[in-house]
């Protein structure tokens, strides 16, 4: 079942029923809703990696990783009645540590993550790095680390707060890298997120 298209905008609980009904995948954005795109093997290969990785770490913690088809709301707590505000998305890979915490008895929505990793696409990487990281900060207080990682470049945007403190912001470049999600103790070394990857070689540097 797809979504109406003839609408522009959708109440919350409408998009839920909705969305429950659908075989494919659809995001929410005050009401504005969109159906997600099928995926590159490059960006299926780095999110198969992810979840791997970040798996195996998180064996015999309290900690667990859920992949793609995993909803997260982010917005203000929805009012009854018609409501628009507030954003429903699938990210990449999210970890939560302790109980699960759902929106509803449907359980089928996580209030609750911890860590929130992208693997950005052309099409998605403006919208990922803005207005989907801007809600990540003010709306998730129990989210602790959003990671956006680069699809054709060995890169790692890595945004962490510390318990209740600021965000704090580093890039993290090359295949020798690694970066450490000191709330959940994993670390990703870029070799292995980016393996069966054909990276973009760098730029030449002028007069080399």
């Amino acid at each position: 079942m797809s979504l109406p298209q003839s609408r522009i905008l959708y109440p919350i609980e409408e998009y839920l029923e909705l969305e429950r009904q659908s075989e494919e995948r659809h995001e929410f954005c005050d009401g504005q809703v969109w159906a997600m795109a099928g995926e590159s093997p490059e960006h299926g290969t780095i999110c198969t990696n992810l979840t791997s990785i970040v798996h195996t770490q998180l064996l015999g913690t309290p900690c667990r990783a859920f992949s793609k088809d995993t909803k997260v709301f982010s917005g203000p707590t929805p009012r009854k009645g018609p409501y628009f505000e507030g954003m429903f998305s699938y990210p990449d890979l999210v970890v939560v540590c302790g109980e699960l915490i759902f929106q509803d008895e449907h359980q089928q929505v996580i209030l609750n993550p911890t860590v929130i990793i992208e693997v950005l696409s052309p099409s998605t990487e403006f919208f990922d790095r803005n207005a989907k990281r801007k809600r990540y900060h003010t709306w998730l207080p129990t989210l602790r680390d959003y990671l956006m990682v680069a699809q054709s470049r060995p890169q790692i945007d890595h945004d962490h707060r510390p318990g209740r403190g600021k965000w704090l912001h580093s890039s993290i470049n090359g295949l020798e890298s690694s970066v450490h999600i000191a709330s959940i103790g994993c670390t990703l070394k870029l070799a292995d997120v980016y393996d069966r990857i054909a990276l973009s070689e760098p730029p030449a540097v002028a007069g080399g």
